[in-house]
């Protein structure tokens, strides 16, 4: 009996080890370059040679939490696409929204009220002095707005929006005038043209000099944009014409002054205001479970934008917006923050009135460098990157490379939800106020097609194969343009870029397993390993 029961012994331990788990393998690999969007490459090539650009996954090492990737809803962008036919339309939406398909995304992000790509100045409520909110309307969303989330909807019934106001009705504000912070005048645009003129014809001199000194033949060096309002070189230059605004010389905003009126019947027709808002979408059939209290609170800007201090924001949120959208069932999150001063977070989330509300943190633009340390310090609220920076309108392959680096810095520092601004624009158009920016798709107005943009597969790389609940990754090893996560199925999902001009063989090790492709230049990468 012994024997029998040492022999039954001895074959279960085989047994075991036959059906040890074998360490995941790559199973899908896609890559995109700008001539080449999103091809799906042989796995045949991959080889178990060891090279000196490493990355090392332990899949035991997670971190954060990814729940969602989205996009934005604004004016300009339905603008753009409802010039398509519903076919083309359908083609779009499905894509971006529609489950397990193209981007996957979950969640919107919406304005109350113009943002700085609407078609022109408006507020839900714009009677002056109207307290009670009698004329509050979103009769000019159903027209701009609605439609392209009721497309949306179409794919992703369970899609959730949230909102943020770039400005309040401009009768709440201090002056009581104009939704912009900032004039644009005809006699400034003429003064800076000037300065732009003359900056411009001593940089091409200085730039001529230095091309002589080093033997550059002319036309052959770098040039400067008299038509974009900034100086202009280079394939992320900054776009903006300036255009005439309703801002008045002398009665503009400031940063770290409030615009906002402090009068207490002001701020709660503002909360209420709020609530009217989400109760309105909500009558449409559109979810509306976040607000954030302002957009960019540090910017007074040439386009719709409203000033305010920590101090009375802490006021607004802990006092009003917070019980009122207590009482509608909204989340608070505390954003946009677009400065680096994580002091000016931290304020509303010390206060003992508004961080019973505060549920997380949107940030966006030069908020990225207060992200770190929020998300330290206060680990157990959701962190969002709340607007994808907007480029200058090229769409250009550096403007996706662009993408990818802040893509790579909110995500490894605590970012659970991401989102891009524009969805769609028309192409070469500047906006209302003179910005040119990227989006994920552009639309030729002429001809009536559209395309998708370099921009469009930098988020789907992400976005299509890490899915809500992943985990993301804590990497090792020496090759560092890269990021991984485990999904909940236990695949692991593996993004590497090569920003070089020559393809690059890079080493995934997990587990003991060695496998090494080899990354094209110039082309952003997925693996897929289960």
């Amino acid at each position: 009996m012994k024997a029998k029961v040492m022999l039954l012994s001895i074959a279960g331990i085989a047994l075991a080890a036959c059906s040890e788990p074998t360490a995941p393998t790559l199973t899908e690999w896609v890559s995109s370059t700008y001539e080449n969007p999103w091809q799906t490459l042989s796995l045949e090539g991959v080889t178990s040679d060891t090279t000196t650009n490493t990355i090392e996954i332990d899949p035991t090492l997670t971190a954060h939490t990814i729940d969602v990737f989205g996009t934005c809803f604004n004016e300009l962008g339905w603008a753009s696409l409802k010039v398509l036919s519903d076919e083309q339309l359908s083609e779009i939406f499905s894509e971006l929204f529609e489950p397990g398909k193209g981007a996957n995304f979950l969640r919107g992000r919406m304005s109350i009220g113009a943002n700085d790509f609407a078609l022109d100045y408006y507020s839900c409520d714009d009677t002056d002095g109207d307290f009670e909110l009698k004329d509050f309307s979103i009769e000019r969303d159903k027209q701009n707005i609605i439609p392209m989330i009721k497309w949306a909807q179409k794919y992703q019934p369970d899609l959730l929006m949230w909102a943020s106001p770039w400005c309040p009705p401009k009768w709440m504000k201090l002056h009581g005038k104009h939704y912009a912070e900032r004039a644009v005048t005809p006699e400034i645009i003429a003064q800076r043209e000037k300065r732009m003129k003359e900056m411009i014809a001593r940089r091409e001199a200085e730039a001529k000099k230095e091309a002589e000194a080093q033997g550059i033949k002319p036309g052959e060096q770098g040039g400067v944009s008299a038509t974009t309002g900034f100086f202009s070189q280079g394939a992320l230059a900054f776009r903006m014409e300036p255009r005439v605004n309703d801002a008045v010389p002398g009665e503009e905003g400031f940063e770290n002054v409030t615009s906002f009126n402090m009068d207490p019947k002001y701020l709660d027709a503002y909360a209420r205001y709020f609530g009217k808002f989400v109760d309105a979408y909500k009558a449409e059939g559109i979810p509306v479970t976040r607000v954030m209290p302002q957009n960019e609170p540090n910017s007074a800007q040439p386009y719709p934008s409203c000033s305010w201090t920590s101090k009375d924001l802490n006021t607004f949120v802990g006092k009003y917006l917070g019980p009122e959208m207590e009482k509608h069932g909204v989340e608070v999150y505390f954003g946009t923050v677009e400065r680096a001063d994580y002091l000016k977070v931290d304020t509303l989330l010390q206060d003992p009135d508004s961080k019973k509300y505060i549920k997380g943190v949107g940030f966006q633009w030069a908020g990225k460098d207060a992200l770190p340390k929020i998300h330290e310090l206060y680990p157990e609220l959701t962190m969002v990157q709340s607007e994808q920076e907007c480029g200058n309108g090229q769409n250009n392959w550096e403007g996706a490379m662009h993408s990818w680096d802040l893509m790579k810095h909110y995500l490894g520092n605590g970012v659970n939800e991401y989102y891009y601004w524009n969805t769609s624009l028309f192409e070469g158009k500047a906006s209302t106020w003179g910005w040119h920016q990227n989006s994920l798709i552009t639309v030729k107005e002429e001809d009536k097609t559209y395309i998708w943009t370099p921009e469009y597969y930098t988020m789907k790389h992400a976005s299509h194969y890490v899915l809500p609940g992943a985990k993301y990754l804590n990497i090792a090893g020496s090759y560092s343009d890269a990021m991984a996560f485990v999904n909940k199925d236990g695949s692991i999902v593996v993004l590497a870029a090569n920003q070089s001009e020559e393809n690059k063989p890079v080493t995934i090790k997990l587990e003991g397993k060695d496998q090494t492709v080899v990354l094209p230049a110039k082309s952003l990468n997925t693996f897929v390993l289960k």
